[in-house]
């Protein structure tokens, strides 16, 4: 009878557009962490760019996490179809070009603009795409849910999204072992073209409530003002892009460190750990922490994460990579779903919007730091001391967890004035 009443607020407490857009999500995430579970180390031992592998790779997430402010704009003028159909247009293109640079028959082309500016234009164009699918597909999913199933409907969108994260790396390692490295890029080119297919034909566009404001480059821009002016979400922002930093490495620096010093061929199994984790830690997490104050909450979730790197340089084992990764999922789920309830509470009256649209902005910035960092923890020390790597990493951690103490405080005393 609980299951029969469950599944029956499953279907009428969301539109049929609500499943097709978090379809279309999980789908898109799979193609996306796939390519992403393999992109340093394409660029580094593919493509040639060993050097700054880690940077370019930054520079493609850092500029996905800090458009979708600016795309918002599009999908009001344009609509959710047309913006999604945009955008997986654009990733079909700009994924086929990425895994063109590895290829024999794209080695002409690629000479021919020179390899480093050939993949930072790619890199951009699929970038600037990839910003496209998050106002759609949150969008969609607020105006397909009703007022009641909102929040599950939220909670069945992050859930899709970490099952792509976590069988994206999956379905990259057989892809790269049958046919190699370049294909997965292909794959993901491939994947995203059905998507535009299943969108044109499947996706119907969501009624927009009457009274509900458009918004303008103009109306983005002067928020933009708004948030930058206020000293305190500011601080929070640099602080959590300390954070973000720590994570990217998953990505830019976890892959080498498992093939050039674990002698780990499987590299993208160990990207898929923390979305795993995430997928069973979120809820338990949750609860543990709900009756913490959100910032106590972010501090302890910055400290847990922030340990985890030592654990990978102490014992410089594949296990230990394993634990480490898991123990960082642990920290990520008692700090990220309060860290955006601490952001709403932080927005003056009638302006929690606009501060939730920019608190995604540590992740970009975090993105654009942990490529350069990563590049140079591996010149100086992958070779010499591998390990120095993580405790530096974990240095970073322990400094923005202090910080966060210092904020707290000053936050504190300042609500006591």
């Amino acid at each position: 009878m609980v299951i029969a009443q469950r599944f029956q607020k499953l279907r009428d407490g969301f539109s049929p557009t609500f499943w097709i857009a978090n379809t279309l999500e999980l789908f898109e995430r799979l193609a996306f962490y796939g390519m992403k579970a393999v992109l340093t180390v394409y660029l580094a031992h593919k493509v040639g760019l060993v050097e700054e592998a880690g940077t370019l790779a930054g520079l493609f997430s850092g500029v996905i996490y800090l458009l979708p402010v600016l795309a918002g704009v599009l999908v009001d003028k344009y609509g959710f179809k047309k913006t999604l159909i945009a955008c997986f247009f654009i990733f079909t293109i700009g994924y086929f070009l990425i895994g063109l640079a590895g290829m024999a028959y794209g080695e002409a082309i690629v000479n021919a603009v020179g390899k480093k500016p050939y993949i930072i234009a790619v890199l951009l164009l699929t970038a600037v795409g990839g910003s496209l699918i998050k106002p759609c597909i949150v969008g969609t999913v607020a105006m397909t849910s009703r007022e009641e199933t909102k929040g599950l409907g939220f909670s069945i969108y992050y859930t899709l999204v970490n099952f792509g994260g976590a069988l994206g790396p999956i379905l990259a390692l057989q892809v790269r072992k049958e046919w190699g490295i370049e294909y997965v890029l292909i794959m993901s080119s491939f994947t995203t073209f059905l998507l535009l297919i299943g969108t044109i034909i499947f996706f119907k566009e969501p009624p927009v409530p009457a009274g509900t404001p458009k918004k303008t480059f103009g109306k983005v821009f002067a928020d933009m003002l708004v948030v930058f002016g206020n000293l305190k979400f500011m601080s929070l922002i640099l602080i959590m892009s300390g954070y973000w930093l720590m994570f990217w490495h998953v990505f830019y620096l976890l892959p080498l460190y498992g093939t050039d010093v674990l002698h780990f061929e499987n590299f993208e199994l160990l990207e898929t750990v923390d979305a795993a984790c995430i997928i069973f830690l979120t809820i338990p997490m949750t609860a543990l922490v709900r009756n913490w104050k959100p910032i106590t909450a972010i501090t302890a979730g910055l400290l847990v994460s922030a340990l985890s790197w030592s654990i990978i340089g102490l014992f410089a084992s594949l296990a230990a990579a394993i634990i480490g990764v898991a123990i960082w999922a642990v920290g990520e789920a008692m700090q990220t779903p309060r860290f955006y309830e601490y952001v709403s509470s932080l927005a003056p009256k009638g302006q929690v919007g606009t501060f939730m649209g920019f608190a995604f902005l540590p992740v970009a910035l975090g993105s654009f730091g942990a490529g350069p960092v990563s590049d140079w923890l591996r010149a100086t020390y992958m070779q010499s001391n591998p390990s120095m790597m993580w405790y530096i990493l974990t240095g970073i951690g322990l400094v923005c967890t202090l910080l966060m103490v210092i904020y707290n405080a000053v936050a504190m005393k300042e609500s006591t004035t």
